[in-house]
């Protein structure tokens, strides 16, 4: 089992020369993988990778450390995931950058991503792509990979009715737990965090679906998140 190789660039922070490049963490725990990504980030001197790490422990504290403009996440990782990873980093942090680069297009581990304030969730095999995804990270796009957007149409019902029900006809509660849904909380934290019994958090819910024409609180999320 490997120890962590958590690096940072700090002793060396003019290795590259541009100063206006792009700033990044890597973790995964494949290190070929994370040699990988830096080789190919780093070729045309777009972006800097200021450290990288294979235990998704480390994440947070190589995110503190580095401060980059965005931390290059995989999703599924040994004892610390890439969504808990990135639960620490956003508690820390609410308005870092998160971008997953994963082999998995799961729809648990996509909606549990988005949910969490994810900028992008894109797929090792379109590592091609993944500078200028970076880059429309940082001009405030939210990336996904082609199978990964298939994916939230499919959740979505590939339909815009839920979309703007949820931006125009529900009221301000409904609203406000329908939000509190696309952030992952659970019918009893909902009920905490509005100061409502868990029984009106349920009613609330049934009538945004009815409202929305949707299935299920995933869906829910989706449609908030679109």
């Amino acid at each position: 089992m490997s120890a962590d190789t958590s690096n940072t660039d700090r002793a060396n922070p003019n290795r590259i020369g541009n100063t206006g490049a792009i700033t990044a963490i890597i973790v995964d725990d494949d290190p070929l993988i994370v040699q990988s990504l830096r080789t190919i980030l780093e070729a045309r001197g777009a972006v800097r990778v200021a450290g990288t790490s294979t235990e998704g422990s480390a994440a947070a504290d190589l995110y503190a450390a580095c401060r980059p403009d965005i931390a290059l996440l995989d999703i599924r990782m040994p004892r610390t995931s890439g969504l808990a990873a990135a639960e620490r980093i956003l508690a820390d942090d609410p308005h870092a950058r998160v971008v997953f680069l994963t082999t998995f297009a799961d729809d648990d581990y996509i909606v549990r991503a988005l949910a969490l304030g994810a900028r992008g969730y894109l797929i090792k095999q379109d590592v091609a792509t993944l500078e200028g995804a970076l880059h429309a990270v940082m001009d405030g796009q939210i990336v996904m990979g082609a199978e990964v957007s298939g994916r939230v149409g499919a959740l979505a019902g590939r339909s815009l009715e839920g979309g703007s029900a949820l931006a125009g006809s529900l009221t301000e509660r409904e609203r406000e737990v329908a939000e509190l849904i696309a952030e992952g909380l659970d019918n009893r934290e909902i009920a905490a965090a509005l100061y409502l019994s868990e029984g009106t958090v349920r009613n609330h819910i049934s009538a945004i679906l009815q409202k929305c024409g949707l299935r299920n609180r995933t869906q829910i999320a989706i449609a908030w998140w679109r």
